[in-house]
């Protein structure tokens, strides 16, 4: 069987216990496995899009360099959800004492002759294919964005990283019944924010 097969049949505490153990090739399968989900989470707890490469980037090096760290394999994934609170919280101190930038990407409403947007064909899908999802799916993304910053990281870490509700207060530093409460409300805001379109 040829290497690479072999680590893509592993499992992640398999995977885990080996780049502890200084395999690096197990160590680049983690890493390629968990690369997708990390930059999705960044993806709707950033409002910033250019900060989001950054971030999945900054949490694969900190898992790369702090793997040896992690004391119970089996905790792997609660470990990695507490690099990438921990990464965001600190990139949200950051925003805080800098001055806002603007993107050469962003339309100027005021002035749509000085717009410039920068457009790359996808040749792998067609736009009436996607359009219906992608629509919902920038509605769902937006409307996720609005939270509140403690509802947001919440409803991300429990829907999109599937979290339990003690796994969330571990990584959040809360409790069991305010994580359960911020959820709720969290679903609840959503519901109301996206039931015209829905």
């Amino acid at each position: 069987m040829p290497e690479k097969l072999q680590y893509k049949k592993m499992s992640t505490e398999e995977l885990v216990i080996l780049s502890q153990q200084n395999d690096l090739r197990a160590l680049e399968e983690l890493i390629r496995r968990e690369q997708k989900n990390i930059f999705t989470t960044f993806s709707y707890l950033s409002q910033k899009r250019e900060n989001t490469a950054d971030l999945t980037q900054e949490a694969l090096l900190r898992v790369a360099k702090n793997i040896h760290t992690l004391k119970n394999p089996k905790n792997f994934k609660s470990w990695l959800n507490q690099i990438v609170t921990n990464l965001f919280y600190d990139e949200l101190r950051k925003l805080q004492r800098r001055p806002e930038i603007l993107s050469i990407d962003d339309e100027d409403a005021e002035n749509p002759a000085f717009s410039i947007k920068l457009q790359l064909p996808d040749k792998k899908c067609k736009p009436h294919e996607k359009c219906a999802s992608s629509e919902l799916e920038k509605m769902i993304k937006n409307a996720i964005q609005q939270l509140p910053e403690p509802f947001r990281i919440a409803i991300i870490l429990r829907e999109l990283q599937g979290l339990s509700y003690e796994e969330i207060a571990s990584a959040t530093n809360a409790s069991v019944g305010t994580v359960k409460s911020r959820i709720a409300r969290a679903r609840g805001k959503l519901q109301e924010c996206l039931r015209p379109y829905i």
